[in-house]
């Protein structure tokens, strides 16, 4: 049987994601991906931060950017999970040399996505955010933030498909690391780039697009500099297009539904954006920066939607589904209570978080508050959307967890928010999002159990033919 160093690691270097008990297991691949990610996402919170201090309109220029910025990082996290579910499987299989090839092949498929992205976006920057009811005032800053931000598609999906990879292996702790670095040199660049410094010349909302792309850069070269990613996962033996073809094609059966499902939400996304544009700027603004205040408290939904599937890939390729039955509900639990008490502290600290963002609007800060007494109190039921199709992904069913989106942003989410802005105006919005991830919360729970007990029954049926 093929060997490689992926699979020769021990439990001592590196969690076994067969064996472990599940909560250390989970813990200790999850810790390192909350650093990263509170890092990654605090380049929104960050940008908005000190874009505020440019003014209303600056703020809510960049916010009508953040629908379409999300659909490139949603395209790149649906090929990683594609990535990450293949990589996965045959790790459980300890097919190790194929591996190699499907990682590689991964690599090449995201560079080739990267040129395509750019180019597109930076010759439908206009037609694209007229659409999405921008007008002619905002239009400059749009402009001169999106442009750069485009240049930099290829440090956004190529680093976040390799990673992928090396999450599937077990290894959480360098990836995280590496994103930690990125964040603080945005954090550093953003008040420089922005304002000025010394012979830097002020760029306005430019400058906090230069800064990203410069963190995001060094995130690439970091991640592509490790051994673990150079030695176990990537080979430079001249592909053939044949071999290319197959790993697309395995990759693409699960990263294409993903994508899509990735997508649908900053779809969605632009249109609760457009909903909301009607109340004015004023609203659009304090929807951007609640929506940015809603992903950094889901961080540890997000965490375990990276962590999660790699266990439950593995498992699945090695046969142990009770092991998988465990970890997935026992995983929807926690984040249900988890998510309670995170809501409690938004609404303990809201005075001094309301208060960070300087606008001279005082209608801005009052739609804060209500975003923050609202919408957070549903983020339990959105973790546990969120990481049921991170589920049926890693059990390669990505159609049903395409299914699952759609049904939750398209026949519950965008509809039941419409009805509540038409109803009661921005505040509806806000509560028709808690009401919408209530109801999607328990079909995503019932399809995951289903879905689980099938193959656990299919696999004790196959297990006398196997003996």
């Amino acid at each position: 049987m093929a060997t490689s160093s992926v699979g020769n690691q021990t439990p001592r270097t590196k969690p076994d994601l067969l064996k472990d008990p599940l909560p250390i297991l989970l813990w200790r691949m999850t810790y390192p991906v909350i650093g990263g990610i509170i890092t990654l996402m605090l380049f929104n919170l960050v940008d908005a931060y000190f874009i505020s201090m440019l003014g209303t309109e600056a703020l809510a220029a960049v916010t009508f950017t953040f629908p379409v910025t999300f659909t490139l990082i949603s395209l790149s996290i649906g090929l990683g999970i594609g990535t990450s579910a293949v990589v996965g499987r045959l790790l459980g299989e300890k097919s190790f040399l194929l591996v190699k090839r499907r990682a590689t092949d991964a690599v090449l498929l995201a560079i080739v996505l990267s040129v395509l992205l750019t180019i597109v976006g930076l010759l439908t920057i206009e037609p694209l955010f007229q659409l999405l009811g921008a007008g002619d005032v905002l239009m400059p800053y749009i402009h001169d933030y999106i442009s750069v931000w485009y240049m930099g598609a290829l440090f956004v999906i190529v680093p976040r498909t390799i990673t992928s990879a090396l999450r599937a292996s077990g290894n959480t702790l360098v990836p995280g690391l590496v994103m930690i670095g990125s964040g603080i040199v945005n954090g550093i660049l953003d008040p420089i780039l922005i304002f000025g410094w010394g012979p830097i010349p002020a760029m306005g909302v430019q400058g906090a697009a230069f800064a990203t792309l410069i963190s995001w850069a060094m995130l690439t070269i970091g991640i592509f500099s490790l051994s673990a990613v150079r030695k176990e996962l990537l080979t430079f033996t001249r592909p053939q297009w044949q071999a290319v073809k197959e790993s697309w094609q395995a990759i693409g059966h699960i990263a294409v539904p993903a994508i899509i499902s990735s997508i649908l939400t900053p779809i969605s996304s632009a249109i609760l954006t457009r909903i909301v544009a009607v109340f004015g700027n004023e609203a659009v603004a304090s929807f951007g920066v609640g929506t940015r205040i809603e992903s950094i408290s889901l961080i540890v939904a997000f965490a375990l939607s990276m962590t999660l599937p790699p266990v439950v890939s593995q498992n699945l390729g090695a046969g142990q589904l009770q092991r998988v039955q465990l970890l997935v509900f026992g995983t929807f639990k926690f984040v249900l209570i988890w998510q309670l008490g995170i809501w409690a502290l938004l609404l303990l600290f809201q005075t001094p978080l309301t208060s960070a963002f300087a606008t001279d609007s005082p209608q801005f800060t009052d739609n804060l508050l209500w975003f923050l007494w609202s919408v957070p109190l549903g983020l339990g039921f959105q973790s546990v959307i969120i990481l049921a199709n991170s589920t049926m992904n890693a059990l390669h069913q990505p159609m049903v967890a395409l299914r699952l989106s759609i049904l939750r942003l398209f026949v519950f989410y965008v509809p039941i928010c419409a009805l509540g802005a038409w109803l009661y105006g921005l505040y509806g919005v806000f509560i028709g999002a808690v009401i919408a991830n209530l109801l999607m919360c328990g079909i995503s729970w019932w399809t995951v159990k289903g879905a689980l007990q099938l193959l656990i029954a299919k696999n004790a049926s196959l297990k006398p033919l196997n003996d």
